[in-house]
C-alpha cells in the first residue's frame, strides 16, 4: 500500500509499505505503481478541464460537433459537461460486455455512438462506472489528435514529473503490484471485470481510460494538486485560476440512479465543500481540497468490496487532523 499527501504541491507525507505480491515475498517499494480502477477518473477529467481552459474544448458545446457518429439514437444534444457529469444516459452498453472487449478500445468506443440514452440528458446522474472514459476519452482525441493516455502523458504527466500511465508499457510491468483479490471474491456481481483481469498483460496495455491507470499515491495527489493549488504546482502552470475553479460547476445534487445515494458531481468529481473527490474500486481514493491547498491519495493493492474506502477516508481524515494539531 501507499500513501500521501502534499499541501501547495509540495510532499508532507509520502509513506508506502506492505508487499505487491498475494505471496508476500516482494516489498512494496518506493517506485511501486498499482492498477487504482476509477480514481483514474480523475485524470481523464482533468485532461477534459486542461482543454476547456485552453478553449480548444466547449464544455456547453454537443459532443457531436466533435464526434458526428454520436448523434445516432437522439443523442445530438448530448452536451460535454454531461459527460463529465455522469448524466449523458450512458452508463453502459445495453448489454453485458466482457474484459476481452475492453482492451479493443475504438470497438467499444464506436459501440457507445449507437444505443439511445437511458433518459433525458442533462436532468438526472448514474455513475458511468466504465462508459466515462471511453466517452471523454473519444472526445479528447478528437479536439487533440492524440489518445486519452497519450495525451495524458504528454500534457499531464511529462510536465508535472508524474509517475501515473493511462495504458501502460511493458518497461514497467516489473514495478507493478498485483491485485491482491477481497476474500469474498474477485468482483461484485454485475461488474463486467475483475481483479483477475486487472493483472494481465492484456489490461495493462490497453487503455480503458475510466479504469486502468496505474500509478501510485504520490503520483496521484502530485496530479490532483493542480486543482487543490489553482492550476499550477511545483512551478508548472497546467490551469489558469479560473480553469482550475471549473471543477467545481455543479452538474447534479441528488440520488445517482446506479450508486443508489446522494451525492454531488461537478465536472469529473465528487463536490464537498470546496473539495473535490473520488475513489477506485476496492479503496483507492484521492481529495483535492483547494481552501486548504492539499491533495491526498491512497492506493492499495488488497482488494476489499464491504469498507474498501475505509483505509483511505483513514488517511484523509489524518491529513486533517494534522492541520489543526
Amino acid at each position: 500500500m501507499a500513501a500521501g499527501l502534499g499541501a501547495d504541491g509540495d510532499p508532507v507525507l509520502d509513506a508506502w509499505g506492505g508487499f505487491r505480491d498475494a505471496a508476500r515475498t516482494l516489498p512494496w517499494e518506493r517506485d511501486t505503481i498499482v492498477n487504482v480502477w476509477s480514481t483514474t477518473k480523475t485524470m481523464v477529467a482533468l485532461c477534459a478541464l486542461l482543454l476547456a481552459d485552453r478553449g480548444e474544448l466547449e464544455l456547453d458545446a454537443p459532443v457531436a460537433g466533435y464526434w458526428p457518429e454520436f448523434a445516432a439514437a437522439g443523442k445530438g444534444e448530448v452536451r460535454v459537461r454531461h459527460l463529465l457529469g455522469h448524466t449523458a444516459g450512458l452508463p453502459d452498453w445495453g448489454r453485458p460486455i466482457t474484459a476481452a472487449e475492453l482492451y479493443d478500445g475504438p470497438a467499444v468506443t464506436a459501440a457507445l455512438a449507437a444505443p439511445a440514452p437511458a433518459w433525458e440528458p442533462g436532468t438526472v446522474a448514474g455513475y458511468h462506472a466504465v462508459t466515462f472514459g471511453f466517452l471523454l476519452g473519444e472526445v479528447i482525441a478528437r479536439v487533440s489528435g492524440r489518445s486519452v493516455g497519450r495525451f495524458f502523458a504528454d500534457e499531464v504527466a511529462a510536465p508535472l514529473g508524474a509517475d501515473f500511465h493511462i495504458g501502460l508499457a511493458a518497461e514497467h510491468d516489473h514495478r507493478v503490484a498485483e491485485l491482491v483479490p477481497d476474500p469474498t471474491g474477485d468482483s461484485p456481481d454485475g461488474f463486467p471485470v475483475g481483479v483477475s483481469d486487472a493483472n494481465t498483460a492484456a489490461w495493462r496495455r490497453a487503455e480503458i481510460p475510466a479504469i486502468n491507470g496505474h500509478g501510485n499515491a504520490r503520483s496521484v495527489a502530485l496530479v490532483q494538486s493542480v486543482l487543490a493549488c489553482g492550476g499550477s504546482v511545483g512551478g508548472k502552470r497546467l490551469l489558469s485560476a479560473a480553469g482550475a475553479e471549473r471543477v467545481f460547476d455543479e452538474q447534479f445534487a441528488g440520488t445517482d440512479l446506479v450508486l443508489g445515494q446522494p451525492i454531488r458531481w461537478g465536472l469529473g468529481y465528487r463536490l464537498e465543500n470546496r473539495t473535490c473527490s473520488w475513489g477506485g474500486w476496492g479503496g483507492s481514493v484521492v481529495l483535492a481540497d483547494a481552501e486548504q491547498r492539499m491533495a491526498v491519495a491512497y492506493t492499495m493493492n488488497q482488494v476489499l468490496w464491504q469498507d474498501g474506502y475505509g483505509r483511505g477516508l483513514e488517511v484523509v481524515f489524518a491529513a486533517y487532523d494534522g492541520l489543526v494539531s
